[in-house]
């Protein structure tokens, strides 16, 4: 499918972008993925855009959020600006199942067994970072990391067919409410702040559980759409 540019400017699309303090001009290019069944030759264009420094908009199970390669300095800068972050803030890694865990945190066996149970699903979980893990992708003051294994299969296959981790970030913009719109009213509002759209179709826009896992005793941060 040929890529195709985001809809004009609309003036809550205009009120959210300066709100948000930055509007980037450039063309944002859009692929349809089924949600269900991914197709693989798209699925590979996505990659290959991401791995080539864009920063995507794409489906999860708890709603579209922010990808970028975990390399990706200047992506990780626009989702920090749109989303007025600070250095107290977890970025979350996108993994495909748990196997690859250790390369991005620490965790202990009580804990790996609680996440075990609960994945592929909508929660996030914050754990101690690796010293591997660049210092720029995880929390300044905690030294921790988020984790994610969503339940959706195109989250999942753009995280397997990368060659460096997928981070993502919640869809946010500070002083906007974006809960119950439609996807393309979605794709309208926030297309110019990113270089990629994987259009999943809809997707549920409620929150992930946040669970704390920096001890042994679980603590929950949020309660989402994840049960716990």
């Amino acid at each position: 499918m040929p890529p195709s540019a985001c809809p004009k400017f609309t003036d809550r699309r205009k009120r959210v972008l300066l709100a948000a303090g930055r509007y980037h001009s450039r063309m944002t290019t859009r692929l349809t993925i089924h949600p269900k069944d991914p197709q693989a030759r798209l699925i590979s264009r996505a990659a290959e855009s991401v791995m080539g420094g864009a920063l995507a908009l794409y489906p999860t199970d708890s709603g579209y959020a922010f990808g970028w390669a975990a390399g990706n300095k200047l992506a990780q800068e626009r989702v920090e600006r749109v989303r007025k972050l600070d250095s107290k803030h977890n970025f979350t890694v996108i993994c495909r199942d748990l196997r690859a865990i250790a390369l991005y945190a620490k965790v202990s066996d009580p804990n790996y067994r609680l996440m075990r149970s609960l994945t592929p699903g909508p929660y996030t979980f914050i754990l101690p970072a690796t010293k591997e893990l660049p210092r720029r992708l995880h929390n300044e003051k905690r030294k921790s990391i988020g984790i994610r294994v969503p339940d959706h299969p195109i989250a999942l296959a753009l995280a397997d067919a990368l060659s460096e981790p997928l981070m993502t970030s919640s869809l946010l913009i500070p002083s906007e409410d974006l809960s119950g719109l439609e996807h393309e009213e979605l794709f309208d509002l926030i297309g110019h702040h990113v270089d990629l759209i994987i259009d999943g179709g809809h997707a549920d826009s409620d929150p992930t559980t946040v669970i704390e896992l920096l001890t042994d005793e679980p603590n929950l941060l949020r309660q989402g759409r994840g049960v716990f």
